[in-house]
């Protein structure tokens, strides 16, 4: 069986990518589950999603912990302990991300064993996830160039024809960079329940309380999480064509990020501003625009 991996952010296409490569495994003929797994947040997030495909029916369930490819769309989630880039790799896992440094660097700068290749796309661009199972294909060796295009017009063709065609040619153009390394992931073993062994239970004493009610020790945590180191895209607010309309965009804000100072003028709260560009999409001066956080922080 295959167990492959995928992670990215939130707008990466990540969720795509799994789609892509499953359904492209279902035309090779293989029994597929593929699965995408994040929470309520939204672009920009550290998001993953997983491929499983065997020629068997799959049983297996959840996420996986020993993947045969892990496949990176964005580097800056290495370092981020919540994103679970290296969680369950072995010698035998290829580890594959998209990045402009060379797969040596990678490859001393994590201290892997297994094998590291590295794909160079650009992690801001919208497609990033269709090179990645471009990639993913050509890597597994068991999947045509035809069927990879198939699955992407299975995926893609109701964004209609140019985006289908945008992201099939860029699909198929990180298919080919990797024809050098065509087979070259494995498929696992089966997993075995024997010799298993359930985790030990810890009692608790249960502690009397007047109320059932949630305790929170402190207040005001939320503010120390700095959910703005994920955004991808950040807001910049033009106050030369800004009508000081604020109470829209700082309504619509679904992270509370936006304050109104007393002189009614928006405020983005950049540590807290997760990049969703809601309030862009709500501004009816259009005195918001977007800017990758790359060019921003530069």
């Amino acid at each position: 069986m295959y167990r492959i991996r995928f992670h990215g952010r939130g707008g990466q296409g990540i969720k795509t990518a799994s789609q892509i490569l499953g359904s492209a495994f279902f035309h090779a003929g293989y029994d597929v589950q593929d699965a995408p797994r994040y929470g309520a947040e939204r672009r920009g997030a550290p998001i993953f999603a997983y491929v499983r495909a065997s020629r068997a029916e799959i049983h297996e369930r959840g996420v996986i912990t020993r993947p045969d490819l892990v496949v990176v769309a964005d580097a800056s989630l290495v370092p981020v302990p919540a994103a679970g880039v290296l969680e369950g790799l072995s010698k035998r896992t290829l580890f594959l991300i998209a990045s402009a440094d060379a797969a040596e660097v990678w490859r001393d700068r994590l201290k892997l064993a297994g094998p590291v290749l590295t794909l160079p796309v650009d992690a801001d661009s919208a497609r990033v996830g269709v090179s990645c199972a471009g990639a993913a294909a050509r890597l597994v060796g068991v999947i045509s160039r035809e069927c990879l295009a198939d699955a992407i017009r299975d995926e893609t063709r109701r964004f209609g024809d140019t985006v289908m065609a945008a992201n099939l040619a860029q699909a198929l153009a990180a298919f080919d960079a990797m024809d050098a390394q065509r087979g070259i992931v494995a498929e696992g073993g089966e997993t075995a329940a024997e010799g298993y062994v359930p985790p030990e239970w810890i009692d608790l004493p249960v502690e009397a309380a007047p109320a059932a009610t949630t305790d929170i020790q402190a207040g005001a945590t939320s503010e120390l999480a700095r959910t703005g180191l994920w955004r991808t895209l950040k807001p910049i607010i033009d106050y030369e064509h800004c009508t000081l309309c604020s109470w829209i965009c700082g309504t619509f804000c679904p992270d509370s990020a936006i304050a109104v100072e007393t002189d009614h003028r928006p405020r983005i709260d950049y540590d807290h501003c997760k990049g969703c560009m809601i309030c862009l999409a709500v501004c009816p001066p259009h005195a918001i625009r977007a800017e990758p956080e790359r060019e921003a922080v530069a």
